[in-house]
């Protein structure tokens, strides 16, 4: 294997290192895994990669992201080996010049990196897919996301109050991935959807803002659970269009909508029907410009270019009459979701 060539630095012990890692702005505000030698390089050998072999370029930042910088921020994330390839996997995405890094990167808006695992892996891993699905207890999904993001930070700059810009932010910017629970799912995959084969393992990287979690104990139909989403969706996020909605669909609503037979590509065509504003409201609440012509009134805007821009997963709790949806950040041109495969 290849020499290690990142400079070195010497502590006392652990406690000192992790000190010395605040002091150096390598960590996001946490403690951080010292990386050692011995540990970068079981984070290599796992992903089975050369230490100086190019993971990604990011184009924006003119910055090549070598095995060997992903392998010692995984280890300071707290990832175990067996999760590098799925870190690479999804630094590959954000250096995919489709995820367009420089906005995300850097905007104002403040999105975060949710990575949405398939596949045989997100299994193996226990990458959760289940009950508290974006809250903490979950140490692949944790250490994953978190490891993004420090790559994005140490290796390709991109610092809060300096390169990263995000006004708000949120906090999936530590951390901010999730797994579809493909097990009880009656639906086609996201992966598969997205042309890979079921036995495949893939992450999705979305530059995305945080959750809008909605409610409906009400409806025992399809209709009447999308229609509650549907009117919470349309006045949310980039009302004038944005790249990618994730719609995140629980136990509860996932086996009432699929009892009568809807699958995701009726569930979409729905939510872009039911989610557009007209002209002459989006002018009233003083998101478009342009004086209110009479005409506006039937003028409609969708919140995505097409019913394909919205990603349906299925995920999160059997129990309890809640689910999500996640608006994409940008403008409906900015960055693409992009899915790469999970090597091993």
């Amino acid at each position: 294997m290849a020499t290690l060539t990142s400079k070195r630095f010497s502590a006392r012990d652990e406690a000192d290192a992790i000190e010395l890692a605040f002091d150096r702005g390598w960590s996001d505000g946490l403690p951080v895994v010292p990386p050692t030698e011995a540990r970068v390089r079981a984070m290599l050998e796992a992903g089975r990669l050369e230490s100086d072999q190019q993971v990604a370029f990011i184009r924006d930042r003119a910055v090549a992201v070598t095995a060997e910088k992903v392998a010692i921020n995984a280890v300071m994330a707290g990832c175990r080996p067996e999760y590098m390839p799925v870190v690479v996997a999804a630094v590959e995405g954000i250096g995919d010049p489709r995820w367009s890094y420089h906005g995300p990167g850097t905007s104002t808006g403040g999105a975060g990196v949710l990575m949405i695992v398939n596949g045989p892996i997100a299994r193996e891993l226990d990458i959760n897919a289940g009950d508290n699905l974006f809250g903490p207890g979950w140490r692949a999904n944790l250490t994953i996301g978190r490891a993004v993001r420090l790559i994005m930070r140490n290796v390709c700059g991109s610092l809060p109050g300096l390169l990263d810009r995000g006004t708000l932010g949120h906090p999936g910017k530590l951390s901010y991935v999730i797994a579809e629970n493909e097990a009880e799912s009656p639906w086609t995959p996201l992966h598969v959807e997205r042309g890979f084969r079921p036995e495949q393992s893939a992450v999705t990287v979305v530059a995305a803002n945080a959750p809008h979690q909605f409610y409906n104990q009400l409806s025992n139909t399809a209709e009447g659970i999308l229609t509650t989403l549907a009117d919470d969706m349309r006045i949310s996020g980039g009302v004038m269009g944005q790249p990618t909605y994730i719609v995140v669909l629980a136990g509860e609503h996932m086996r009432t909508i699929a009892a009568e037979g809807s699958d995701k590509k009726r569930i979409r065509q729905f939510l872009f029907e039911h989610t557009q504003n007209s002209h002459a409201h989006l002018k009233r609440t003083h998101r478009m410009s342009g004086d209110l012509q009479p005409a506006d009134e039937q003028k409609m805007r969708p919140l995505v270019a097409s019913p394909d821009d919205i990603f349906v997963v299925a995920a999160g709790g059997r129990a309890g009459a809640f689910s999500c949806y996640i608006p994409g950040w940008g403008s409906a041109k900015s960055s693409q979701a992009v899915t790469k495969e999970v090597k091993r």
